[in-house]
């Protein structure tokens, strides 16, 4: 692809491994074990104790064998489609393996999916298997046993699912694992994972051996990158949803880096076993290190203590950007920094294990203000940018080449440039193959000479730097004809400890609006802090006090953009968006068509009734 480095506005890292015909992700995890039995790579939590157990890459193998044999044993034949159903967890990790050492491919659902989401990826995907994590689940998938034409099986891992296996495949010869592996091809179909689907039905994106490990192996062998996952005691707590690509991309990564990685499938249990793990990195969405933030805030209380968090989170801020100054940080400010940090920095670090330095995040834009904070804090969060047809990460920044506010350069070995119109192009072998069995969709989603469109705009700065402004299809053209790309103006409202999520509105309209939902968990210590009696929910939505504060913080985000762009009203909706009311997708993005739809009426409240 180096023909492509003579155009102009491409951002491109090289990267300095090809994955060839015979690797494979199972390959490659087969000859990680063999190569070092007795490394510690699974640090995994007691069922009987609060301790977290060493398993090493030996153990861990034998396990997937065992597992595999008894696959293998119940029917499972190479190209078989198995689907996972469940938690982030150790039993995720052994069993996607496990299909893999079978020759069959891990499909994943999504725990919050409904029968019929089910339903249409099993019949769409053609699959005959599937593991989930409890009754409760297994009941979700138990209507289409028999109905759905194929599916016939389903394991439930509370139930022993492993051990069951382990005992039916204790007959099987071990020799045929290898024969499967060792048949399997780079360009050979390695899963398919299927798009949350903030419109229309999700597609089918189908990803390669060769798709994964080109971002896989890269990334762990960048200089720039080494420091954060490769290097000697690194560790993190994976408890992102296993059916996104990004953590089943980073449960690779911690194995082929050298990294130990432990599993939180509840993520009420995420501060206290952070605590208890230690990571030295871990890998998030926005929302989560928003989350940090508020709570910080809240449990400063009021008064001086409250005065004293905001001044050091200033302080962070400020160090932060004087670091991307020629002079650096003056003495004044360092010695202000190193006061914040006992008083302040500290303790929010403690909160997270106490050895916690670096961060990735991807997903949606973390928010320039909140990426200085924590960097300046002693926590630099390196904002990346992928999607699920991109094998996850197609640009990151790393301690070599950061600038907070982008989603850094090009990731290595991947091409990434801008069209006429804006949009990201990205190209290189970490691009999935097709949409499965939607050709129609395929064709669209590329140029003609074989760019990936990825449906985001943004730009390439002179640095190689990509900067992300928004979604080319949530692009709002006011009446007046101005162009609003509606994440900039979420992403800073949703940094304030009230604000849950919001949604710009204001399509073919005179003015934007937004549509904004409170934090039910933030609420009651806001109104603590401002000396306010509690109140519910359904009360907070109309109190003259919350709209103050949500006004006050409008006005300081309408600061960074024009008049035309400035939101003029707002609405505060009765409820907020989650999973389990439609309104957020399983990787918790805003289905905004749907909110859209439902809310009419509050977006007729902020324009007045449609003329007729």
């Amino acid at each position: 692809m180096s023909e492509f480095l003579e155009e102009d506005g491409i951002s491109f890292t090289p990267g300095k491994i090809q994955v060839t015909e015979p690797m494979s992700v199972p390959a490659l995890l087969r000859r990680l074990g063999e190569e070092t039995p007795k490394r510690v790579i699974i640090e995994r939590k007691s069922t009987f104790s609060n301790q977290w157990v060493s398993v090493t890459f030996g153990q861990f193998i034998n396990e997937i064998r065992e597992v595999a044999c008894g696959l293998i044993a119940s029917g499972i034949k190479p190209g078989d489609k198995i689907a996972i159903m469940a938690h982030t967890s150790y039993e995720w990790s052994l069993f996607d393996f496990a299909i893999q050492f079978a020759g069959a491919h891990a499909i994943p659902i999504y725990e919050t999916s409904s029968t019929e989401q089910a339903k249409w990826i099993i019949s769409d995907a053609g699959i005959k298997a599937a593991f989930v994590e409890n009754s409760s689940l297994k009941a979700v998938l138990d209507p289409l046993v028999d109905k759905v034409k194929g599916f016939k099986t389903i394991w439930v891992i509370a139930d022993d699912a492993q051990g069951k296996l382990t005992k039916l495949g204790s007959g099987v010869d071990d020799s045929i694992i290898d024969t499967r592996i060792d048949a399997i091809r780079a360009d050979d179909l390695w899963t398919i994972i299927y798009t949350s689907g903030t419109t229309g039905r999700p597609k089918g994106v189908e990803l390669t051996h060769r798709n994964v490990l080109h971002v896989v192996m890269n990334g762990c062998t960048h200089s720039g990158l080494i420091k954060i996952i490769s290097i000697k005691g690194s560790r993190t707590v994976l408890f992102l949803p296993m059916a996104h690509v990004f953590a089943r991309f980073i449960n690779l990564v911690a194995f082929f880096g050298s990294s130990v990685i432990g599993y939180i499938p509840d993520t009420r249990n995420l501060v206290s076993d952070m605590q208890t793990f230690k990571p030295t990195f871990v890998l998030a969405v926005p929302r989560v290190f928003e989350k940090i933030y508020n709570a910080a805030d809240a449990k400063a209380g009021s008064g001086l203590k409250l005065r004293t968090f905001r001044k050091f989170a200033r302080v962070a801020i400020n160090y932060s950007r004087a670091l991307d100054t020629p002079e650096g940080p003056s003495k004044a400010l360092t010695l202000q920094r190193q006061l914040g940090d006992k008083l302040v920095y500290s303790t929010i670090r403690e909160l997270m294990g106490g050895r916690l330095k670096y961060a990735i995040s991807g997903g949606a834009p973390l928010g320039e203000r909140l990426g200085h904070f924590f960097r300046g804090s002693g926590l630099t969060v390196f904002e990346g940018y992928g999607l699920t047809e991109t094998s996850a990460p197609t640009t990151v920044n790393r301690p070599d080449k950061i600038k907070i506010g982008s989603v850094g350069a090009a990731y290595p070995g991947c091409y990434v440039k801008v069209d006429d119109d804006g949009e990201i192009l990205v190209k290189g072998d970490h691009i999935f193959k097709r949409y499965f069995n939607n050709p129609k969709a395929t064709e669209e989603a590329f140029t003609e000479d074989g760019w990936f469109k990825t449906g985001d705009i943004g730009r390439i700065d002179d640095e190689e730097y990509v900067w992300i402004t928004g979604r080319k299809k949530e692009l709002i053209v006011t009446a007046g004809g101005k162009n609003v790309a509606p994440a900039e103006l979420e992403d800073r409202l949703r940094g304030h400890p009230l604000i849950s999520q919001v949604v710009v509105v204001g399509d073919q309209k005179p003015f934007i609006g937004a549509l904004i939902t409170l934090d039910s968990d933030a609420l009651p210590q806001w109104l603590t802090n401002h000396g306010f009696d509690p109140m519910p929910l359904s009360q907070a939505i109309s109190d003259p006090q919350v709209l103050a504060a949500i006004d006050r913080a409008i006005k300081r985000t309408n600061t960074h953009v024009s008049r035309a762009e400035s939101i003029r009203k707002f609405v505060i909706l009765p409820s907020d968006f989650t999973i389990e009311n439609g309104y957020l997708t399983p990787s918790l993005k805003v289905r905004r068509n749907q909110v859209l739809q439902d809310f009419a009426y509050a977006i007729e409240d902020i324009y007045g009734p449609e003329k007729k």
